[in-house]
This record gives C-alpha cells, sequence and structure tokens, in this order.
C-alpha cells in the first residue's frame, strides 16, 4: 500500500499520532504535499535547521513558532486548526528530540487534543524510536522502498541513448541488484553505472550496495568466480537451486523462491556451494557473520541485531 493510500486511511479514522519511518525525506515529503492539495489540508513541516515552514505562507503561524524550538512547533499546530479542515504538522527528524519529558508531555497532549480540532502530528524519521509513554497513542507507518516497477521507470528516464538499458533477462538482473535500495540510491547506482561503462549494468550496482552494507559490519558481499564444476557432488541441490533462481521474476508470489536450509558438519562444501550459486545464477552472496552478531556486555548482542 502506499503512502498516500495509508495517510489517507489514518487521517480519515482520526488517527492523529502518526509516526513515518522513511530514509527518503524528500520523496515522503512531496508525497504528503501533495495529499494535503489534492485534499485540501493545511500542512506544516518543522525541522530544527529551517524551523517552521508552511507551504504557501502565513507569516502568522509562522511568527508564533519559535524557530527552532521543538516544543513551540508543537503548540504551533493549533494556530492551523479550522473548524472544518483538517492539519498535518510534520516534525522531520524528530526522534532527536521526542525523549526529552516536556516534548513528550506535549506530544501526549496534543495527539488528544488533535481529536477535537483535527490536527494530526506526523513524525518523519528514519528510525522508529517512540517513547513510551506514547506508545499507545502513536501508529507507526512505514514508507516503502521503491518496487520492480519504480526502479524500471528511474532506469529509463536516466538510460536516455540506445543499449544504456538492457532488456529481458539482462533488465530483470539489473532490478534484482537494485532491489533494496532507496530511490536516492538506486538513481546514484545507475548513474555511476552509465558513467563508467557506458550502460546500466548490475556489477556497479553490486558494488555500490557491497560499500553500504560495509557501514554495518556485519554482511558482507561477495562476488567471485565459483562455479558449480568446481564442486563435486551435490547434483540434486544444483538442479533445484537453479530451477528456484529461474522463477525469481515470477509474477506469482507463491512460486518465487523462498530459500534452502544446508546443514552439514564442517567442510563438506555449503558455504563454497553458495557462492558457487550466486556465481552460476548472476547474482553476489551475502555472507552474515553470526559471530559478529554476539557481544560480551548484556545487551550488546541485542543492539547488533
Amino acid at each position: 500500500m502506499s503512502l498516500t493510500q495509508q495517510l489517507t486511511e489514518y487521517v480519515s479514522a482520526c488517527f492523529t499520532g502518526l509516526w513515518l519511518q522513511s530514509h527518503e525525506h524528500e520523496d515522503a515529503l512531496a508525497e504528503i504535499a501533495q495529499l494535503c492539495r489534492d485534499e485540501n489540508w493545511r500542512l506544516a513541516i518543522w525541522d530544527v535547521a529551517q524551523g517552521l515552514q508552511i507551504p504557501g505562507g502565513d507569516d502568522h503561524v509562522e511568527a508564533s513558532a519559535g524557530g527552532a524550538d521543538p516544543l513551540a512547533a508543537i503548540n504551533a499546530i493549533n494556530s492551523l486548526a479550522t473548524s472544518d479542515g483538517t492539519a498535518i504538522l510534520v516534525l522531520v527528524n524528530f526522534h532527536r528530540f521526542i525523549q526529552s519529558p516536556e516534548i513528550t508531555q506535549a506530544m501526549a497532549r496534543q495527539i488528544v487534543a488533535g481529536k477535537q480540532t483535527r490536527t494530526f502530528v506526523v513524525v518523519l524519521s528514519p528510525v522508529v524510536q517512540v517513547p513510551t509513554e506514547l506508545e499507545k497513542q502513536i501508529v507507526v507507518i512505514e514508507h516503502e522502498l521503491p518496487g520492480r516497477d519504480q526502479l524500471e521507470n528511474l532506469a529509463q528516464s536516466l538510460a536516455t541513448e540506445a543499449d544504456e538499458l538492457p532488456e529481458g533477462d539482462d533488465l530483470g538482473t539489473v532490478l534484482d541488484a537494485a532491489s533494496g535500495l532507496t530511490r536516492y540510491e538506486a538513481e546514484a547506482a545507475f548513474s555511476l553505472s552509465l558513467v563508467r561503462e557506458g550502460a546500466i549494468r548490475p556489477q556497479s550496482i553490486w558494488e555500490l550496495k557491497s560499500q553500504m552494507l560495509k557501514k554495518s559490519g556485519l554482511l558482507t558481499l561477495h562476488r567471485g568466480t565459483e562455479c558449480f564444476a568446481d564442486l563435486g557432488g551435490l547434483d540434486a541441490l544444483k538442479s533445484f537451486c537453479t530451477r528456484a533462481m529461474g522463477r525469481q521474476g515470477d509474477t506469482n508470489p507463491l512460486k518465487r523462491p523462498r530459500g534452502v536450509l544446508l546443514l552439514g558438519v564442517p567442510g563438506t562444501g555449503k558455504s563454497q556451494f553458495c557462492k558457487a550459486l550466486g556465481n552460476e545464477t548472476g547474482r553476489p552472496t551475502l555472507t552474515l557473520d553470526i559471530g559478529s552478531l554476539m557481544g560480551s556486555m548484556v545487551g550488546q548482542t541485542e543492539c547488533a541485531v
């Protein structure tokens, strides 16, 4: 379900406290602004750098908003309220402030009051850190990452010359490589591939993904030359996985591969098979080191998960 659909439903149901988890703030704000224009809702956006911004301009509200003061920003939404309209206040990266007792209390009070005035508070943040006092009052919405259709449209908008965008199975491999990226990251990966190779190819996308994974310190991306011919035996497993991965792009979700569990004593070729499978199907292999999740301090392991 799209962000616009989710917001429309929750506003119609009068959920006055919303937490929007998104790594793409500009896209999320654009969707919210378009929805407010379509529905004739009033919109205010606050961040600590620019203070309160009112699309369309409202000098009275801006003057009373207290600039970068987060507490004043929450109180300012009451100035947007009308007798028969809807007002939305978007607080960008507000997870940095909401743990304050004063902010938490102001939010709780405003969420309750918003039921009568139809004023809605939306926290826009890349992480979800709802204070215990607000857990029962705030609903969490996730801004979904772009799907294959959106990634393909983005690639087509960048690959304007002939032969810059592959077709058929090659295009499917590119979209598989870009899956899980934000719109900003996908655009950067496609642009890098065009600059480096003159066309959109999965290799540059995988390289950018590998750099991103290094930030977590938990996952590594392997791109090697291993193949099934290097492994003796395991013929049934090779055949099964090859057929399953060939259905990756199937439109029927019930036919898409979900995974395979390899269980055996050390030295039987489990890890090597995974690396070879990635190379055979034209996809990278992600490796998670379980040992890196473990920590000696209390709570350290839970933080890493």
